[in-house]
Parts: structure tokens; sequence; C-alpha cells
């Protein structure tokens, strides 16, 4: 560091530091949450370690100095290891697909109006029936009295609870000819699946919903969270994420036909369990997405929770998240060839 004025010495301290942070980041996804939790924690902040780590990079292209090639070159290596944070594809259109599917969490239709507006629930309908996906895999939905998806022909939903019914469904313009759901043991979070029919492909759609964190993204109420027991929360949150997703994989592991899996993994694509579910699956964001890709209205950094994943022989020919404030998740939607 000959050469720093003390300024600028104490820069570099940081982003050494951080830098270290998010290449130690990168073996995060080989790492299982029973054995590393607190280690598992820092998955949630790997977008965040990546935008500091290109603040740095810039700060030091501007003074021209080399210490620009420690934050370039742990980004490099993020990008070869692990993929990008943002993604560029082409922007032209597809209006036209075998099967168009549909993820979105809408946090209960905004039944206990935590967006202090009325209608939300009319809004989300109204998106759903614009876009019209041919598949619409919902977490936490609640069959509200008001709500009319009966466009759709067919649905496998999966709901419990006593004062307020909520869980998952799956509505489809196919057929559908056999369903049923993954038990997740103690808790309300569950994984769901349908077999489709869409001509002579039958394809099964899985709709997961891994463990919630169940925290308060407001930066208000996480400064009054005390931070020891929030990372334990999290580890323990995410070791049964773990186990929620080795039940999957057991009987994802029998399915007899091409699959196509939706989800809020409450968790990002740099962690353990996105690594496990998504396997020689294709990300639809990687393939054909564009921008951050951020589902989860988190104020201060993207997150990207929410996925749509599918069978190497089924081609991604566009990908779009959508921006509809309707929920504290964006929706998400993938147009899909079937293939041969």
């Amino acid at each position: 560091m000959k050469g720093l004025k003390w300024f600028d010495k104490l820069i570099y301290f940081l982003n050494a530091l951080l830098a270290f942070a998010l290449l130690l980041s990168y073996i995060l996804p080989y790492l299982p949450p029973k054995t590393f939790a607190i280690l598992s924690v820092l998955s949630l902040g790997v977008p965040l370690l990546i935008m500091v780590n290109v603040i740095f990079l810039f700060y030091w292209l501007v003074k021209l100095k080399k210490q620009l090639l420690l934050s370039l070159l742990v980004l490099l290596v993020g990008y070869f290891f692990l993929g990008g944070l943002y993604k560029i594809s082409s922007e032209e259109e597809v209006t036209s697909s075998d099967l168009s599917v549909m993820n979105y969490n809408v946090r209960l239709f905004n039944v206990y109006e935590w967006i202090p507006r009325k209608g939300v629930e009319n809004d989300i309908v109204s998106f759903i029936k614009d876009k019209s996906p041919d598949i619409l895999s919902i977490q936490e939905y609640h069959p509200h009295k008001s709500i009319d998806l009966s466009f759709y022909k067919y649905k496998f939903e999966n709901v419990s609870g006593q004062r307020v019914k909520y869980g998952q469904v799956i509505f489809s313009k196919h057929p559908i000819i056999n369903s049923g759901s993954i038990e997740f043991p103690n808790t309300f979070n569950n994984a769901i699946y349908a077999d489709v029919v869409k001509g002579k492909d039958t394809v099964r759609i899985y709709n997961l919903h891994l463990q919630s964190l169940g925290i308060d993204p407001n930066i208000d109420h996480l400064k009054k969270e005390d931070s020891e027991k929030l990372f334990g929360h999290v580890g323990n949150t995410f070791k049964m994420q773990q186990s929620q997703a080795e039940l999957f994989l057991k009987h994802k592991a029998s399915c007899p036909y091409k699959m196509i899996v939706c989800g809020d993994f409450n968790n990002t694509a740099f962690s353990y369990v996105y690594r496990n579910i998504k396997g020689d699956l294709k990300d639809a964001f990687t393939e054909e997405g564009n921008g951050f890709g951020r589902t989860y209205n988190f104020k201060f950094f993207p997150i990207r929770i929410d996925f749509i994943l599918n069978d190497q022989s089924i081609e991604v020919e566009s990908f779009k998240t959508f921006d509809e404030n309707y929920s504290d998740h964006y929706p998400i939607m993938a147009r899909l060839k079937l293939g041969e």
C-alpha cells in the first residue's frame, strides 16, 4: 500500500475485508446449513457484497490505482463460479410459446392490508388475467371471498389454518391428471405438485414454499433486533430449509415426466438449498432474464428468492420480472418451449 494516503489505506483495508467476505461466500452453496448454520446466513448478503465490491472497483478505477485488481479478481471469480448478479438478455418480446408459467407469492391477497389501500386483491387478479399464463403457481394463497380465478379450468390447492386459511395452489389452463403434496413437518410451508397434459406432453409442475425467515425487512425493525438472536433464528430457518429441500429431492427423483419447479425458496441463488434444488435444471432468469431480477421488495439491495426452474430439454424463450407492487414479492413469468 505504499504511496497511498491514510484515507485510501483505510478504504483499501475495508475493501480487503469485504472482498474476503465475498470470496468466502462463494463456498456457501457447498456448505450444508445443518453443519455450518452461522456461515449460511451470509448467503443473504451476497448481493450486497457484490455491489459493494463493484463500488470499490470503480473507486480505484477513478483514482487509476492498481488496488482495483483486488475486487476485480474476486468479482471475476464469482462470475465464473456462481454466475452474475446482473443479467443482460435479448429484449425481443416472445408472445407465443408452448407453455407460459407464472410464479407469484401474493401475501394472502393483502387480507391484512399490509399495503394500505383497498382493492389490492382485485389488482392482482386483473394483472394475472392480463398476462394470462398457462400455469399459475401461487404461494401464500388465500381463498379470498372476492377472488375470482375461475377463468382457469383446472387447479390443485392445499390450504390450511383456522382463522385464515392459506397455502399453495397451482392453476392450469390444461388438464391436471395427477396432483399431490409433499408435507413438510412442523410448519405451514409446503410443496405441492400437479401433472399437466399439454398436447402430447405431460409436465410435472412443482410449487415450493420453503421455510419463511419471519423477519420484518424494515430497517427500523432490523435495528431493534438482537443480532445474536437474529443470526440464530436465520441459521435455524436455513436448517429447516435444508430438510425441506431433501424431502423435495427425494420426491423429485421418482418423477417420470419433464418438470418445471416454481417457488419461493426464501433464500438466494447463492445458497445451499438453491444449488441442490436446481441440480441440473435450468434457471429461467439465468437463461433469459434481465437486470437484477429482484423478486422481493427489500429497499436496500436486490434480492432474488423466487424462481422458475425447468428441465434441460425445455427451452426458455423469455423471462420477465414484473414491477407490480401488490405484495412483498414481485411476480415472475417464463415462456417455455417443451421440446421433443
